[in-house]
């Protein structure tokens, strides 16, 4: 017999039965309804569903057949009106199981403690601990199980090359759990890499654009806010390839003790963190690596860890994220707990979904597939079955929990501060150069403004010496020898003060290494300045003719010139003037201008 393909939908008064039967014969269908049991048979199909909730046969069900699409829609009408049936899209858990139940399932049933643990209110999901025990190497080798529940052991033994990529766990066959913990937490200390870290820190473009991606549930969320939880958790629907896997799967019961079925829940928690994070990061578009990225995030799958309380469990998915995918960003870390926080609340049909995702991207990866065998599909199947309050009271304990960066154990609060100081040091070693070339010209124009007011004072003396006229000759006569040495003088310490100033900016070379074209623009501004410094007392020569010779011209520039220094009799000239000496041209006295004229002036 062949199970065809179904989908169920429901109102405050039917449930609406779609069935898929292609090339199916009318007249072959008969439709079986009692209590909580409906039946369907059309020769090769045959559907047999066990329903949540009762539904009765009294005349108004009724039922249509579409021969071109192969589709019969069947509406039966409810027991109770308006009742709502949970968890009609988990369609696993629908199958009832083929034929008569076997006497070993229903006994161990019986005597399990799972009915019991369903009807608790609280949920401690903090594990028992007991006082540890050295075991012997008989009861190592005996207590070495892993996958869901701990009910596999000895896969490995015959598959240990071909899975080595797949987990990170060597001989996990004869390795105990307590060992499992110690060399994954010695392998994320060493694979911890700084640089890595503190780059995604400081320079967080990519991290910050995949933080604001919004992923499918937060569409679901938005559109439910208003709702209740059971409204929010019919919101979320299943495509029609992962409705054809939930009917593939055997529907089967998990027999978990108390202890186990906490470390269930703990598995959980860490397999949906690792899917949160990888669909943020790829932004919900699967690629080649995203088997690789969930399996790695997981320590449940890479390292077959069994955690004991919920904050181990966000810890170890902490410190992974940090250690090895392509982002290493603990805002990447909260936004996970966040989004799995937000599954949780949608009810149990978003966590089926997001589990179901996972089954098929492990399925297309030819060495993980080994993990849908010991976890996935297990999960897929238990999670069907689980109480709603459950995973509600499970959504409010992580939410209630927060992590920070020293749990994780890897001294980021320090790295972080050194990486700090770092580039505050690399700032002031920036800024360093800029204050170099400023000081440098602020001496440079101060010497000039010093210089400026001496030149000012030289002129007020040489008008003073101009009043009388019987001191004309001597000034006459003095005058040049006086002006030259004043111009050695003045240009020699023009000279000293501006070597003083390269001496200055050679020191501030050999302090700031890296400062070498600032310390040139320094230099040539420096020469340029004293360049036009010692041109700034300008030295003019007597306007005078040969001996004998009368010239009115000469006359009259020499009344010009003599009319300028007589225009600051006050003393004191502003800044940037500069003293221009003219000597004043004595009619009365002839001055030979050279050997020549001497010789002439004989004969």
């Amino acid at each position: 017999m062949i199970t065809p393909a179904f989908d169920i939908r429901q109102d405050s008064d039917f449930l609406t039965i779609t069935i898929k039967v292609p090339y199916a014969r009318a007249s072959e269908i008969d439709i079986y309804i009692e209590g909580d049991d409906f039946k369907f048979y059309a020769k090769p199909y045959f559907l047999r569903l066990a329903l949540p909730g009762r539904i009765v046969e009294d005349g108004r069900q009724k039922a249509t057949y579409n021969a071109d699409d192969g589709i019969i829609t069947v509406c039966v009408p409810k027991e109770t009106p308006g009742q709502h049936f949970e968890g009609l899209d988990l369609l696993t858990s629908l199958l009832a199981p083929r034929g008569s139940k076997s006497a070993k399932p229903l006994i161990e049933e019986i005597g399990s403690s799972q009915d019991v643990l369903e009807e608790e209110d609280e949920f401690d999901w903090q594990i028992e601990q007991t006082p540890f025990v050295e075991p012997t190497e008989e009861a190592l080798q005996s207590q070495c199980t892993y996958g869901f529940g701990n009910l596999r052991s000895g896969v490995f033994g015959r598959l240990q090359e071909e899975l080595n990529d797949v987990i990170d766990l060597r001989d996990p066959d004869v390795t105990p759990a307590s060992e499992r913990t110690r060399r994954r937490l010695a392998a994320e200390k060493t694979k911890f890499d700084p640089d890595h870290y503190l780059a995604d820190l400081f320079e967080d473009e990519p991290v910050q654009h995949l933080l604001k991606y919004q992923p499918w549930w937060a569409a679901e969320i938005d559109a439910g806010c208003s709702q209740s939880a059971e409204n929010q958790e019919r919101r979320v629907s299943f495509s029609d390839k992962q409705k054809e896997q939930l009917r593939k799967f055997t529907n089967k019961s998990h027999l978990l003790d108390k202890k186990t079925q906490q470390q269930a829940y703990l598995g959980l928690i860490d397999l949906l963190l690792a899917y949160c994070y990888e669909v943020r990061v790829t932004e919900g578009e699967r690629n080649v690596e995203s088997a690789w990225n969930i399996r790695k995030l997981s320590s449940t799958l890479s390292w077959f860890e069994n955690f004991t309380c919920i904050k181990d469990a966000l810890v170890s998915f902490g410190r992974r994220v940090l250690c090895y995918p392509l982002y290493r960003h603990f805002q990447l870390v909260e936004k996970a707990i966040s989004d799995t926080v937000s599954l949780l609340k949608l009810g149990k049909a978003a966590v089926l979904k997001c589990l179901l995702e996972i089954h098929a991207i492990f399925q297309e990866n030819d060495p993980a597939y080994i993990l849908n065998d010991l976890y996935i599909t297990d999960y897929c199947i238990w999670i069907q079955k689980v109480k709603s309050k459950k995973v509600a009271a499970l959504s409010d304990c992580v939410q209630a929990l927060s992590i920070s960066k020293s749990d994780l154990g890897l001294e980021l609060e320090e790295l972080e501060d050194a990486a700090r100081l770092v580039q505050e040091e690399e700032k002031q070693e920036q800024l360093a150069p800029s204050t170099c070339l400023a000081q440098p010209l602020a001496t440079v124009v101060s010497e000039s403004s010093d210089t400026d007011s001496s030149t000012s004072d030289t002129d007020d003396s040489s008008t003073d010496t101009e009043d009388s006229t019987s001191d004309e000759e001597s000034t006459s006569e003095e005058e040049p020898t006086d002006h030259a040495e004043s111009e050695k003088i003045f240009v020699a310490g023009q000279d000293s003060k501006a070597e003083s100033s390269l001496e200055k900016a050679g020191a501030e070379k050999y302090k700031l290494p890296a400062a070498e074209k600032a310390e040139t623009a320094v230099t040539e501004e420096m020469k340029r300045l004293t360049e036009k410094m010692n041109s700034a007392v300008i030295l003019s020569e007597p306007l005078m003719g040969p001996p004998g010779v009368t010239d009115k011209s000469l006359d009259k520039k020499a009344e010009e010139y003599t009319m300028q220094p007589a225009q600051s009799t006050s003393g004191t000239l502003t800044a940037r003037e500069f003293l221009e000496v003219t000597p004043r041209l004595n009619p009365l006295l002839i001055v030979p201008l050279s050997d020549e004229d001497d010789e002439l002036a004989e004969h």
